[in-house]
């Protein structure tokens, strides 16, 4: 956790040093933080973390550093845009949105020990891959440090959206599409206490000590394959496309604008969670003999469909 607070700081320091060749000296920093243009102060932000992330990693040889701000900078930015709007209620009522899903995302990883170090087994992996020490920092500097960053900026564009319409009425459409992301933060919460449940008996199995007998097929074959887990293999992974799919209806309800409301930044994150489910699944095939079978027997890997009889 020292670790992590220590880089959240770099991090500070290396934003603020961003954006004081655009805001004229240091001691203008406040006024530029307050008055500038929102998506350039975010953007110079995120550079500043991205920064941070790749040098970080090349220091610690740990690669999950932006992995860690995945629940952070989310709802800093949308927190801010929503301050900066002046209090309008529909940028906050999004930011509010924003940072329920950040609290849930960010005890789920608490709890499991993200913020103790641990790389992502996804980086493990790919490092195996990528073994020219040269190509693998060029991968952590674009990927891993850059775009991931920078995708933070894309798909929170939609709060910053509705600052721009926060002139207009509310529609209707916007409380519709803001009840069903506070649903999605609840479908995602009830799949990660799932997965957590199974885990805790996994470990008592491995302890040789008790645990609940309805998990024992699940220990045996070493995934989980019940609850929200047997209509769709990653319900977390729809949980999470479908609260950030209603976050921009949110904005687009109010001008049905699809650039303007930011669609581009929900595209992309649709696009990364199928890359990173087909990796997923390659290597959790490739530790458990079952999970073809599994895979076989459930219709979908993220959106929830019943079984194949």
């Amino acid at each position: 956790m020292k670790k992590f607070i220590f880089y959240i700081l770099t991090g500070i320091v290396i934003s603020a040093a961003v954006m004081v060749p655009f805001s004229g000296g240091i001691s203008s920093l406040p006024a530029f933080f307050a008055g500038a243009e929102m998506l350039l102060v975010v953007s110079l932000w995120a550079l500043g973390f991205a920064v941070t992330s790749f040098l970080f990693g090349i220091i610690s040889g740990d690669y999950s550093w932006i992995d860690r701000m995945w629940s952070v900078l989310p709802v800093c930015f949308a927190v801010y845009y929503a301050v900066r709007s002046g209090g309008a209620p529909a940028p906050c009522i999004a930011a509010l949105l924003v940072t329920i899903w950040g609290v849930r995302l960010t005890f789920n990883f608490a709890r499991k020990g993200g913020y103790n170090g641990g790389e992502d087994y996804r980086w493990v992996y790919l490092r195996k891959k990528i073994t020219n020490p040269i190509l693998w920092q060029l991968f952590n500097l674009v990927f891993i440090s850059f775009f991931q960053t920078g995708l933070f900026v894309l798909f929170t564009y939609p709060v910053y959206a509705l600052t721009l319409y926060s002139a207009q009425s509310i529609p209707v459409l916007f409380w519709i599409f803001s009840a069903l992301g506070f649903l999605f933060i609840c479908f995602e919460s009830i799949s990660d206490q799932q997965q957590w449940n199974f885990h805790a008996a996994k470990k008592l199995a491995f302890e040789q000590k008790d645990y609940p007998s309805k998990y024992s097929a699940d220990v045996k074959n070493g995934f989980l394959s019940q609850g929200l887990f047997s209509i769709c293999r990653h319900p977390n992974y729809f949980g999470e496309l479908g609260f950030w799919w209603t976050i921009w209806f949110t904005a687009f309800s109010f001008k049905w604008d699809p650039l303007g409301s930011g669609i581009f930044g929900t595209v992309v994150l649709s696009f990364i969670f199928l890359g990173s489910t087909i990796l997923t699944e390659k290597i959790t095939s490739s530790k458990y003999l079952e999970y073809k079978s599994y895979k076989k027997k459930t219709v979908s890997a993220v959106i929830p469909l019943f079984k194949r009889r």
